[in-house]
């Protein structure tokens, strides 16, 4: 290392550190004396994977610690490694160092130069018995079985504070026109504090009773700034929670655990907004209004229809009247002209028979009247010749009891004794003796 150098303020309280010296000299210096270190072979799990334009960066990782690692693309292309994060792998190469500039940040690496892949990782396999131990215990149901309203009132987003997560949820929302109330609970989603954060705020939320539906979101990243939504903890509570939760987490490809307790889960925050109102309520308004439109033009026809048929009703009886009185005075007009007709006809007859009547009359007055006289004398005669009294008067007598009776015959004047003899000029009492 060079002498201190001399731009450098000396007014600084003594110290018995050699120096001060220029922060880029020691840079330099580090840098070769990290580039001196062996080179090693290292084995730990690929995390957070991500290209950049002309190299691969990654970190190895184990149940001890982490190391950044980089590698040149066209090595890693060369070695024919399908790098995946949670692959197992073993890398060969040494320490590297960039010492930066008053423009850019230093940065330290493992210079990757061999690479070849060793298994899965020890920590995927860890999530796979935890994801099979959840299952096992029914903890992938509870969530599934909730509930959802088709329109909530109220949804709970728990999301970083900045993250693009929200912004997608907002818009999803704006999408679907829904226009209830959201209740925001921002929580670090990528780091050691990130599960217990987002555990508190799904307890609160739920214990509020302020929210139908929850949706936890966060953006894309590699697996290992995803681990905290593969807590066992936040799993477990996510499952117990009385209110459906909607899980967005990372992009199309990735799988969390909270995806597996979660009610729904979602493949962006977009879609997981879509999901907690799975009606269009833009389109249901303008349905609504069309229903409505429709409704009250139906209604308007329909009004106009019945007071049409009302009208129609109201006028059926005087109608019904007027043709009952059209039908009587018809009847009336028949009935005077039939008794007009049968009064000449009975006119007729009786003129007729007064005719004829009086015809019989001239007869009967003529030689008819001296016929019936010459009759009515001789009938007369034969009934003078029946006469009692005539009879009486040619000597004969009627003999009667003395209740005036007849008596017809001998023994009916015996028995009465006491006898009447009636002669034509009168009557003497006799009476009958015995025999002997």
């Amino acid at each position: 290392m060079q002498q201190p150098d001399a731009s450098v303020p000396t007014d600084v309280p003594a110290s018995r550190l050699p120096g001060p010296y220029p922060v880029g000299e020691y840079a330099t210096q580090l840098r070769l004396r990290l580039r001196r270190f062996a080179r090693v072979q290292l084995a730990g799990e690929v995390f957070g994977l991500r290209a950049g334009r002309a190299r691969v960066y990654f970190e190895l990782r184990d149940a001890r610690g982490a190391l950044p690692c980089s590698i040149w693309a066209d090595d890693l292309e060369r070695l024919g490694v399908r790098l995946a994060d949670g692959m197992r792998v073993v890398a060969g190469g040494g320490c590297d160092y960039y010492p930066g500039s008053s423009t850019s940040s230093p940065t330290f690496s493992f210079d990757v130069r061999e690479l070849r892949a060793e298994g899965d990782g020890d920590l995927l396999a860890e999530l796979a018995r935890l994801r099979r131990r959840l299952h096992s215990e029914g903890l992938f149901e509870p969530q599934r079985r909730l509930a959802r309203p088709a329109l909530p009132r109220s949804i709970g987003v728990i999301c970083g504070e900045r993250g693009k997560a929200r912004d997608d949820v907002l818009a999803g929302l704006r999408r679907r026109g829904w226009a209830g109330r959201l209740v925001w609970a921002f929580a670090p989603v990528q780091d050691r504090h990130a599960a217990p954060a987002i555990a508190a705020a799904l307890r609160e939320l739920a214990a509020s009773g302020a929210v139908d539906v929850v949706i936890v979101a966060r953006g894309g990243g590699s697996l290992a700034d995803l681990q905290a939504f593969c807590d066992e903890t936040l799993c477990r509570t996510v499952a117990m929670l009385p209110v459906p939760v909607i899980a967005s987490v990372g992009h199309h490809t990735d799988r969390t655990l909270i995806d597996d307790v979660a009610a729904v889960s979602c493949s962006t925050p977009t879609h997981a907004a879509e999901a907690a109102v799975p009606v269009d309520c833009a389109a249901a308004r303008v349905r609504l209004r069309e229903d409505a439109l429709r409704l009250r033009d139906h209604g308007r026809r329909a009004v106009g229809h019945r007071a049409r048929l009302l009208a129609g009703l109201s006028r059926a009886p005087s109608r019904h009247v007027a043709a009952h009185r059209e039908r009587l005075r018809q009847l009336t007009r028949e009935l005077r002209a039939s008794a007009r007709r049968r009064t000449r006809r009975e006119l007729a007859d009786g003129l007729r028979r007064a005719g004829t009547l009086a015809g019989c009359a001239a007869r009967t007055a003529g030689a008819d009247r001296a016929r019936r006289a010459a009759e009515i004398e001789r009938l007369g005669l034969a009934l003078a010749a029946h006469d009692p009294e005539r009879t009486l008067a040619r000597g004969y007598a009627l003999v009667e009891d003395h209740g005036g009776g007849l008596l017809m015959s001998a023994d009916a004047a015996r028995a009465a004794a006491d006898l009447t003899l009636r002669f034509h000029d009168g009557a003497v009492a006799a009476r009958v003796q015995p025999d002997g």
